[in-house]
């Protein structure tokens, strides 16, 4: 039988997919931020390098998105510091059968109250942009977080938001015009979800700590629970915020405890006596090894798919043989446990023949060939295994891959 291993996905090697964490960070080494910076202090990275992120989503990309008539709240909204905006007065429901299109975008009242100083905000990209799907599902291979964006436009002279903190890190990416950032002391060291700023009770902030000017191609980095502010000049503004959405302590002990209700001792009352026998259980249950292992786990059965090009994949199946070369998809984050096979919320099982051709198809960091699999099927097993894996879009058939970031429609 084969030994049954857990395999972690490796980082993509496609050479087309540069990191995004080196992209996002660059000239600063992922090694130092994370010894110097992560969940620690805020970091600016001065570029000065216009276009360094238009391919993940342009100032024009926004305007068509939005003049095109097809957002639709809670997929976008307005913000606007000191004023409460009504997604009732810049969304109306379009006619159709059987169902209205509800909260679509009022074009001429959105792009009025962006005239009068509002930030469009373009919410949840990672859900439907391909470019910023790609970028977060490798930050998320990297960092092993989940990862989300939004996009920020800002008219001149305007500021979105009033001074809070956030419950994730954050990666602010400078597209285009400028921002200042002003950043200050946290309120709440590194807060959880429901631990949002109240100034009435955790007090007003203090001097700024960070004053800095984000021009096109800069990146600041702020760790949750720094309180901060942002403001455009005499420029319209585009910038994306890229947030991780930590693991943390919490929920380590939280999924722990809850590996412990099988335990009858865990499932009586308390008898006023110290728990010792159940501590210890406990503390079995935090050994980093097992931590790493549910933070894993929980990790790749939520990711999403992103299934760029999927229906072009499923038809070239249809000249699939011996010779025909495939690859990882590289936006696919899973683990592997004998001949079962996890990503994306589901579980593929095989035949425990099938483990070893399964195996070298799922750690193979470079394109191969149905005929070059090991192990004991025959040719016809191996069609079926690449195929099948394809069509679940774990694999793709290189020929068929389209040019990356072409046509991206949200």
């Amino acid at each position: 039988m084969p030994t049954t291993r857990t395999r972690a996905t490796p980082t993509p090697t496609q050479k087309t997919r540069a990191s995004a964490l080196a992209r996002t960070l660059d000239p600063v080494s992922g090694e130092e931020f994370l010894a110097e910076y992560w969940e620690q202090k805020p970091l600016a990275v001065p570029r000065g390098e216009r276009g360094r992120f238009d391919d993940l989503l342009s100032v024009l990309d926004v305007e068509r998105l939005l003049t095109s008539g097809g957002l639709r709240f809670p997929g976008f909204r307005l913000a606007k510091a000191g004023a409460k905006l009504d997604v009732a007065d810049y969304t109306k429901d379009l006619s159709w059968r059987p169902q209205p299109f509800s909260g679509s975008a009022d074009v001429q009242r959105v792009l009025a109250e962006f005239e009068d100083g509002a930030t469009i905000v373009l919410q949840g990209l990672h859900l439907n942009w391909q470019p910023l799907a790609e970028f977060c599902r490798s930050l998320e291979s990297e960092l092993g977080h989940p990862a989300q964006a939004n996009a920020y436009f800002t008219p001149r002279s305007a500021q979105g938001l009033p001074v809070h903190h956030d419950t994730h890190d954050v990666f602010s990416l400078q597209v285009a015009g400028e921002k200042r950032w002003l950043v200050y002391e946290p309120a709440l060291e590194l807060p959880l979800k429901n631990q949002r700023y109240k100034a009435e009770t955790m007090g007003e902030p203090g001097d700024p700590v960070l004053d800095v000017t984000l021009q096109a191609g800069d990146t600041l980095y702020l760790p949750r629970g720094w309180l901060h502010e942002a403001k455009t000049s005499e420029t319209d503004s585009l910038h994306l915020t890229v947030g991780v959405n930590v693991y943390t302590w919490m929920d380590a002990f939280r999924a722990a405890l809850e590996s412990c209700a099988g335990e009858a001792g865990f499932r009586r009352s308390p008898d006023g006596e110290r728990p010792d026998d159940l501590l210890e259980l406990l503390a079995r249950e935090l050994e980093p090894q097992r931590v790493e292992r549910r933070q894993r786990r929980r990790l790749v059965r939520t990711r999403r798919p992103i299934l760029g090009g999927q229906l072009s994949q499923v038809r070239a199946l249809e000249t699939l043989d011996l010779d025909t070369v495939v690859e990882r998809r590289p936006t696919v984050l899973f683990d592997l446990v004998g001949a079962t096979l996890t990503f994306e919320g589901k579980d593929l099982s095989f035949p425990d023949e099938a483990a070893e051709e399964l195996a070298f198809a799922a750690q193979s960091d470079e394109p191969f060939t149905p005929g070059d699999l090991p192990g004991d099927l025959d040719d016809d097993g191996r069609l079926i295994l690449v195929s099948r894996l394809v069509r679940e879009g774990f694999l793709v058939i290189s020929a068929a891959v389209p040019e990356i970031g072409a046509d991206a429609e949200a």
